[in-house]
């Protein structure tokens, strides 16, 4: 009889799963029941799971901000105090300073030696404090002209080479190598034929 092929020719001619799954030995339900163990968690313990784990996120945000916010608050108190304290090192150089000029107008009969002599203190112990502070003079005679340090007020035909500061009217100062004010100064050009 043609109709009834062998089961081996029919396996040949369905898909592979199909086949596969006709192979298998087929289980009883009381032997998995048996074997496997119940690892799928209900749904409530699955929400509850959840629950805990956005609130546990939830409180480490919480703690993240605040953490954040108190480093921006220390950090704009250190920089208020920073900027309102800058000059203490300064003004306490500058105390003995003060202290010299107050003592030398207290005397009643001063001569102009001790006069002069009070100034020259005075006068050193305002260089100690302008170094200690970083800040040095700017008296470019004989340089040549820098217009980031050097304010030109004339020029003058002069022996040297042209744009050469041949004058200070009035001395720079620097602070740390920063132009605290420049210094003004006359330059040389050249001379005319």
């Amino acid at each position: 009889m043609q109709e009834n092929k062998p089961s081996a020719d029919i396996q040949g001619e369905l898909p592979e799963n199909v086949a596969t799954s006709q192979s298998a030995p087929p289980q009883s339900n009381d032997q998995g029941a048996a074997t496997q163990p119940d690892t799928m968690p209900s749904i409530e313990e699955t929400l509850r799971q959840a629950e805990l784990k956005a609130t546990e996120h939830y409180d480490a945000w919480l703690r993240a901000k605040a953490e954040g916010e108190n480093i921006r608050r220390r950090a704009q108190e250190d920089i208020a105090k920073a900027s309102k304290f800058a000059a203490e090192k300064f003004a306490n150089a500058m105390l003995p300073v003060k202290d010299s000029l107050e003592a030398a107008l207290a005397v009643e009969n001063q001569t102009l030696e001790s006069l002069r002599a009070g100034v020259d203190l005075t006068l050193k112990q305002l260089t100690s404090a302008f170094q200690a502070a970083g800040v040095a003079d700017e008296n470019p005679v004989g340089s040549r002209f820098d217009p980031n340090r050097h304010q030109a007020i004339g020029m003058e035909e002069a022996d040297v080479e042209p744009n050469t500061v041949i004058k200070v009217l009035q001395k720079g100062y620097m602070l740390n190598e920063r132009v605290l004010r420049p210094a003004m100064v006359v330059v040389s050009k050249a001379k005319s034929a």
